[in-house]
């Protein structure tokens, strides 16, 4: 049924965008509170070892310093792994701040300086002094992948590779035509514009209000309960704004175990704030080292594909990510091996960023098949066409939806591909070589059970209510969007209320699975709420809509009235006085369909092409255009969806030609822990992105017909960048970033 109030689908301005602009919107460091104390973090200086001592007493004697809180004399916590486990967590042990003297990574927090005083705190935590008693570390992927291992124990929502199928290396031995490459991603690190803090405050009752950094305000609830032998209702944490996160705040990250930890020992409200440079002192996206070969005959169509991968995980943790299936996804092969495996190193555990494992598989296949066309003579969209997987071949079952040829289609035309000259170094553009690549992009399309709670009162306005987080994607908007259209009302009449773990439930904010799973959930509550208004409605004395069915009204303007007789109608406030309600209130839960997910799979996909123009003598790149083509169902708000594919494109270009964190493998450090040396896209860098939306009907997944949109737009674009500057330079680099050294040398 359509309604007159149609938002969905249409551009609508963020709800919540002039809070934002105007410094009204709060972050965690910027809640305040009374007697609140400052906490300041000491990390180690070594990789490995143990600590020997650590001498405290010159910070301590430091006027206006409450404690120092190290191994020595931190607070009792609970004895178990699966007390310390987040609801993200990968099997293993989670790391416990303040445990004991083991030091099993570089910049380890060892100690927590707290102050009355921001200043205080961070003058106190010079002055702690450490000594080390050190041992042999190892932080060389290289050297450590030969003791790669399968993980024994499978990371929840993680997908193993599929069994072999057919028989890939006789294939690929006998194939007339083979490419068979290594390829490596750089380490990356998260610098969202919000570092991670945490705002414990001690009520008077001796119970927490804590405002986290975090993608799931229940999740740092259930960790901080957990660990500290709290109850649910001793807990309370509120994150109404997070300044990105992309990953970084799925896990509960150490700030806040140390706030916690600080408020409830000294009984008062602690702040802890990661610095800059701190923020390279945990997760990270793994170095990834991916050999894939391709054998095909003469036309192209493979005959054989085989994709392996290693990353790099902690020693006390096995993270995994969905890194090779994506080839096995997109292509259609008779004879396919797909192998990932692990190797330790002592570093911290990975986390989660932003289309984690695909980012790294696309770009590698992508890659390759871009070799492969090369090899075969054949344009790189044709090469693809003819390897069209039709369905996934992997779990043997059709797609809900699939518009990727169409995304190749309309790219193109947008892009101009069919005035590319394949050859390389063909294209000039004065002193500077200019290059045309393409790539495909994939991501899952998710959803999980989230609850909403919707409130109508009789003057018309509406609350909506869910424990989800916004991290800058737009989510409070869609939801307003969502409950406007379903009850007929205007958005101004919406209020949304997310991150908040008193909220009804919800999982963490990933996996781009918010607009379907939230959205749903708000959704099914207002249809509640309008069939409760209905049943009111026809209730009243003399009622027009008495002999009406649900089918048969529609509701806009606060009123609910017969499609054919818009005139015929009563307003909510009527029928609300009419059942003896104040407010009308439901609160519903909204899974995915076991049948469907039994039956189909779901997946975004996009192509990419990119130009890139390369100065032939200095080796710098640029990347000047770039056309993203998406299908993901129903586009809930096409302003918003640009802006966060706008976003994954610059991700992309991060990836492709900037971010890499760098370790000294003698010291066991990142090194370039900075935004002056870890280089991230910045405008200059950034020219004209245009992003394409293909008309994808969607009826499978969710009663909204959307897919993700948060992670496909990174995934294929660094591909598609470094198959341009092959097509512009005819040097193919295999290991991103592609930096001026690797393109000179």
């Amino acid at each position: 049924m359509q309604q007159p109030t149609g938002y969905i689908g249409t551009p609508q301005s963020r709800v919540d965008g002039r809070a934002k602009v105007t410094g009204e919107a709060k972050y965690a460091a910027e809640f305040d509170a009374p007697d609140l104390a400052y906490g300041i973090v000491v990390t180690s200086a070594i990789a490995k070892g143990r600590i020997k001592s650590v001498d405290t007493s010159a910070a301590l004697a430091v006027a206006g310093v409450l404690q120092v809180f190290t191994h020595e004399n931190r607070a009792k916590t609970a004895w178990f792994d699966r007390n310390f486990r987040d609801e993200t967590a990968p099997p293993g042990s989670p790391f416990r701040p303040l445990y004991d003297d083991r030091v099993i990574y570089s910049a380890q927090p060892i100690a927590l300086v707290v102050a009355e005083e921001f200043e205080i705190a961070a003058y106190a935590a010079s002055l702690v002094r450490v000594e080390y008693e050190t041992e042999t570390h190892m932080t060389d992927l290289d050297v450590k992948r030969h003791e790669a291992y399968v993980p024994p124990r499978k990371r929840s929502n993680v997908k193993p590779p599929p069994s072999p199928r057919g028989d890939a290396e006789g294939a690929f031995a006998q194939a007339p035509l083979k490419v068979h490459a290594e390829y490596r991603v750089a380490i990356e690190h998260h610098n969202p514009m919000e570092t991670h803090a945490s705002t414990v405050v001690y009520e008077q009752d001796g119970t927490l209000t804590i405002h986290d950094k975090t993608q799931g305000a229940q999740n740092s609830q259930s960790y901080v309960s957990s660990v500290f032998g709290l109850s649910s209702s001793q807990v309370r944490v509120v994150t109404p704004f997070v300044g990105g996160a992309f990953g970084s705040g799925l896990r509960p990250q150490y700030q806040l175990f140390l706030a916690v930890m600080a408020a409830l020992e000294l009984k008062r409200s602690v702040r802890v704030v990661l610095t800059r440079d701190q923020m390279f002192t945990f997760g990270y996206r793994p170095l990834t080292i991916q050999t894939i070969s391709l054998g095909a005959n003469p036309d192209g169509k493979l005959v054989s594909l085989m994709h392996d991968a290693v990353q790099t995980t902690s020693t006390f943790e096995d993270y995994q990510e969905v890194v090779v299936n994506w080839s096995n996804l997109l292509y259609h092969c008779d004879n396919v091996k797909l192998t990932y495996k692990l190797a330790q190193v002592d570093t911290y555990t990975p986390i989660d960023m932003r289309a984690p494992g695909a980012a790294l598989g696309v770009t590698a296949i992508e890659t390759a098949m871009d070799e492969l066309a090369y090899a075969a003579g054949i344009d790189p969209i044709e090469l693809r066409l003819r390897n069209y997987a039709e369905t996934d071949e992997a779990d043997n079952k059709s797609f809900t939806s699939k518009e990727l040829r169409a995304c190749y289609q309309l790219g193109a035309e947008r892009f101009g591909w069919a005035r590319r000259s394949p050859e390389p170094r063909s294209m000039r553009d004065g002193r500077e070589l200019v290059g045309w690549g393409m790539a495909s992009g994939v991501w899952e399309a998710v959803m999980q059970k989230t609850a909403a709670r919707v409130v109508l009162t009789r003057d018309g306005k509406l609350e909506v209510a869910s424990a989800t987080t916004d991290i800058g994607t737009g989510t409070y908007t869609i939801l307003t969007q969502i409950a406007a259209e379903t009850l007929g009302l205007r958005m101004e009449d919406v209020t949304t209320k997310i991150g908040d773990s008193d909220l009804p439930k919800s999982p963490v904010e990933g996996g781009s699975w918010t607009a379907a799973s939230a959205g749903s959930a708000v959704q099914k509550a207002c249809l509640s709420v309008r069939e409760t208004l209905f049943k009111h409605a026809r209730q009243m004395d003399e009622s027009p809509l008495a002999n009406a069915s649900i089918e048969q009204v529609m509701f806009a303007d606060g009123r609910i009235c017969l499609m054919n007789d818009p005139s015929a109608g009563v307003t909510f406030a009527e029928a609300m006085q009419a059942g003896g309600a104040d407010k009308v209130e439901a609160e519903e839960n909204a899974s995915p369909g076991l049948l469907a997910s039994m039956r189909y799979s779901g997946y975004s996909h996009s192509a990419i092409f990119a130009e890139v123009k390369v100065d032939e003598e200095l080796g710098i790149i640029r990347v000047t255009r770039i056309v993203n083509a998406v299908a993901a169902g129903t586009i809930l708000n096409p302003k918003t969806a640009r802006s966060q594919i706008l976003g994954g494109v610059v991700f992309g270009i991060g990836m492709a030609l900037e971010e890499e964190s760098l370790l000294d493998h003698n010291l066991g450090r990142f090194m370039n822990h900075n935004l002056a040396e870890y280089h991230v896209p910045v405008n200059a860098d950034v020219f004209d992105i245009d992003v394409i939306f293909v008309l994808e009907h969607e009826d499978k997944l969710n009663s909204l017909g959307v897919k993700g949109l948060g992670e496909i737009g990174v995934v294929g674009t660094a591909a598609a960048i470094g198959n341009a500057i092959y097509h512009a330079t005819g040097k193919r680099i295999r290991e991103y970033p592609i930096t001026i050294d690797k393109l000179l040398g």
